[in-house]
């Protein structure tokens, strides 16, 4: 639990301060000053009895108790400062502006370390070491600028970089957002990222908590606290956007399956942020332009109505939300020709509505009106409305403020004039609206947030599965690739449906399978990793003779000790694999199989366990899921079986944790089975 001075001290000491702003030290002091800090503010600093107004004592040894203290000294002075602070101050609450710890070298890391145990043992809370700061609707103890303005009802903003902090709110403050509170953790020593979240979470109140949460992160230590607290956030009714970079160095890592090779931490990042519900973002803009959509009113469908009085930006707009799976639907009939005759000639009601650039607050009225009461294939409304500098459009937007408070459906005031309507806009802003500057990026904004679903089941029931006998296996595995029959015992525990097949390394045995199952057969080298790059796969094996021969052939192949003899099956190749990813737990992927899956590299990837509708949307969202469906006559797969075959994997998984890597590649699926064909599974206890 975070201890209540940092968030809501009654004073705060800011060690280090000086009259010059600026320095760390400096400018946090006169933020704090001119933020009206309500309570007790002290300085230490040992050269001066005054600083910025503000009582100055000589060293911490001589201050009063103070709830808070904000270090803006250097990291080697830092750990004293602590111990006397926790031991004789009864301070609670600790902001460690200095660098010089973890991020710098070892020694700074043990320095680090040290400060941390203090800390716990007295039961204090820590934001940092290296960052910019805390601001609340408390107190402003944050070295930078912006200090944005602050609304209980606006955002909270959790950033693990500073410099990042400044730049988003930077952007998100033209815009019209409002800040609850925002936490720059910096070295994240003590708390990070998903501890904030997790107080977030505890102390949410729907109608009174800040709506919004945005996310910067840089490394995800806690994942699954991460996902525990974002999805319990958004199902309260919050909603949460982040940024995760650092994403694509690790994902070009050599691997020996393909699941290895497709499940990269990054990937985790995703699956991770579906499942709990939480809008992805890629920039510092884009993240702000979601966090506006977010402000807003959520629509009922996708069928965007698209109002402007210039053609460009709607063309824009319009391809956006269409390339993002939204509708601009085509509106006609009766009452579209009513509107029209209420608009300048030359005006156009089909969708995008254009009233020309001589079109009037009036006309946007009417227009508004008609989408808002007229149109039911109309869920919300995107109004773009600048202006070439000829005249002032205080009526346009006054207008606008007015549609938004009266109407149920969400209206997105898209307003691009930041230059020749600077005052308007500003003017607008002042009433509590938000701007979106850019047609394309709110599109794109409107679309994710539109896209992103739901956070799943708090509880996800898995199909059942012989979790003894998957023990068995396991425990008596050693580290590395399964042997077959260990792998043939491993999906039948887990009820996932296979082909018929032995393991042989005498042709007699061979030819005794052939004449038991029959022809066609399909023959297989066990050894090799890469069966198809070594020649080692034989399929549609008709008679005896070939039995002989390709036996002969593939037992020779380098690496080879038995031949893995099978039924002959038919339908799409498809694939299902899991992986071990570090702190994430294990990552189930499906898609379409065999060779495709090198060449298209389609599948969905989703964090066990993996709920029943899970494995429907990673089906359903592969860009091949037409085949899936079957196209041109081809049989399709039947997605009941696919997903059940999903979520028995894992089962298995949870049931045998020590699976690193699993491929199912592939399994043949028609409309009447999905059967495993060729697997292996890896081991690491």
């Amino acid at each position: 639990m975070i201890n209540d001075k940092l968030l809501n001290p009654k004073s705060v000491v800011v060690v280090g301060g000086s009259d010059d702003v600026q320095k760390p030290g400096g400018k946090v002091l006169k933020n704090l000053i001119d933020s009206n800090f309500a309570g007790n503010l002290y300085v230490v600093n040992p050269k001066m009895d005054e600083v910025q107004g503000i009582k100055s004592f000589r060293t911490v040894e001589d201050l009063p108790q103070v709830d808070c203290a904000i270090l803006a000294i250097a990291a080697k002075f830092c750990l004293q400062a602590v111990e006397v602070l926790t031991a004789e101050k009864a301070t609670g609450g600790f902001i460690i502006l200095s660098a010089g710890f973890s991020e710098e070298n070892h020694e700074g890391a043990e320095l680090e370390a040290k400060l941390v145990k203090v800390l716990n043992d007295a039961g204090a809370s820590l934001i940092g070491p290296n960052c910019v700061g805390l601001l609340n609707q408390t107190y402003s103890g944050i070295f930078t600028t912006p200090i944005p303005q602050l609304d209980s009802m606006g955002i909270d903003f959790i950033s693990g970089s500073g410099a990042t902090a400044v730049f988003i709110m930077e952007s998100a403050v033209p815009k019209g957002l409002r800040f609850s509170s925002v936490y720059s953790v910096g070295n994240s020593a003590q708390i990070g990222v998903e501890e904030i979240l997790k107080h977030l979470d505890e102390t949410y109140v729907h109608g009174k908590s800040a709506p919004v949460k945005l996310l910067y992160i840089e490394n995800i230590d806690k994942p699954e606290m991460l996902y525990r607290h974002a999805s319990s956030l958004i199902r309260k009714g919050a909603k949460i956007a982040a940024i995760k970079s650092g994403g694509s160095e690790a994902g070009s890592r050599a691997a020996s399956s393909h699941t290895g090779a497709l499940a990269s931490p990054d990937v985790a990042v995703d699956a991770l942020f579906r499942k709990a519900g939480i809008v992805r973002c890629n920039g510092r803009d884009e993240l702000a332009t979601v966090a506006s959509v977010f402000m807003h009113p959520s629509p009922k469908g996708k069928n965007i109505a698209i109002i402007t009085h210039a053609g460009g930006p709607a063309v824009m707009l319009t391809d956006s939300l269409s390339n993002g799976g939204l509708n601009i639907p085509h509106i006609e009939g009766e009452k579209a020709n009513l509107l029209l005759e209420k608009l300048y000639g030359g005006s156009s009601v089909a969708n995008p509505i254009d009233f020309l650039a001589t079109g009037t607050a009036e006309q946007l009225g009417y227009i508004i009106d008609a989408c808002e009461n007229d149109f039911d294939n109309i869920d919300a409304m995107a109004v773009i409305f600048g202006s070439p500098g000829l005249f002032p459009v205080y009526d346009v937007y006054d207008l606008l403020d007015e549609k938004m408070k009266s109407c149920k459906k969400p209206i997105y005031p898209i307003l691009p004039s930041v230059i020749n309507v600077k005052d308007e806009i500003e003017h607008f802003i002042k009433k509590g609206r938000i701007n979106f500057p850019d047609e394309v990026t709110f599109g794109n904004a409107l679309c994710k947030v539109i896209n992103t679903s739901a956070p799943q089941a708090e509880k996800i029931e898995l199909p059942a599965v012989d979790i003894a006998r998957i023990r068995k296996v396991i425990d008596n595995a050693a580290d590395g690739y399964l042997n077959p029959a260990g792998v043939f015992e491993l999906l039948d525990a887990a009820g996932i449906d296979r082909a018929f097949e032995q393991v042989v390394d005498n042709v007699e045995d061979a030819l005794a399978f052939a004449r038991k199952f029959g022809f066609p057969l399909v023959m297989k080298v066990v050894g090799p990793v890469h069966k198809s790059d070594v020649g080692g796969v034989v399929l549609n094996v008709k008679d005896e003779e070939t039995v002989v021969r390709e036996f002969d052939r593939l037992i020779k192949i380098k690496d080879t000790y038995a031949v893995l003899m099978g039924e002959m099956l038919k339908g799409t190749e498809v694939f299902i694999g899991a992986k071990r990813e570090d702190k994430f737990g294990h990552m189930v992927l499906a898609g379409l199989g065999g060779i495709f899956i090198e060449v298209l590299h389609d599948v969905k990837t989703s964090i066990s366990p993996v709920s029943a509708d899970e494995a429907k949307y990673m089906i359903k969202n592969l860009k091949s899921y037409k085949i899936i469906e079957g196209v041109r006559g081809q049989e399709g797969v039947n997605q009941e079986v696919f997903a059940d075959q999903i979520q028995r994997i894992s089962a298995l998984i949870e049931a045998a944790p020590e699976i690193f890597e699993m491929d199912l590649n592939p399994l043949l699926g028609n409309m009447k089975y999905v059967k495993a064909v060729d697997a292996r599974i890896r081991i690491e206890k």
